[in-house]
């Protein structure tokens, strides 16, 4: 995690913030803002705000560092407190209303750029499998043996005659 923000007490649901959040997990941060641009969702610009914070955490630590070179990695949508109010309903009763609120973060990671290999080296040893038998042991599984010649399948007719 190269840097990480946390906005909270954000007035949305979580579960309608969580429609936005699951498609931005694994994007570069050039390629979420891009998203975040054109959706047309409120928490769009909520999250938004946080990309954009976490993202300025990062530069602080490296001011050299680019948009398309930091991806990220986690983004939770949870729920904060949710505010009670109550609504008048029919008969006298009161029925409540759950206003509910959610906690936004954000973590960066950057991305590992492909390492040149060595045309020196040697290819890695072959994995032993545990299913390979040793050599010369016997075998252990056997065939089923065959149903018994003597019993006769019974058919829905002979059910019916029964």
């Amino acid at each position: 995690m190269i840097a990480r923000a946390v906005s909270r007490y954000n007035r949305i649901s979580p579960k309608k913030a969580r429609l936005v959040t699951r498609r931005l997990k694994g994007l570069t941060v050039a390629e979420a803002y891009a998203f975040l641009h054109n959706v047309n969702k409120r928490a769009s610009r909520l999250i938004y705000v946080v990309l954009k914070s976490a993202f300025d955490n990062a530069r602080q630590k490296d001011p050299a560092i680019k948009e398309t070179d930091v991806y990220i990695s986690r983004l939770v949508a949870d729920s904060g407190p949710m505010l009670k109010r109550y609504r008048a309903a029919s008969m006298g009763r009161a029925s409540p209303i759950r206003k509910r609120t959610s906690h936004f973060t954000v973590h960066l990671d950057a991305r590992e750029l492909p390492k040149k290999e060595d045309k020196g080296k040697k290819p890695a040893a072959e994995k032993r499998s545990i299913f390979k038998r040793k050599e010369g042991a016997a075998k252990t599984h056997t065939k089923r043996a065959p149903a018994a010649a003597g019993k006769k399948k019974i058919t829905a007719t002979d059910k019916r005659k029964r």
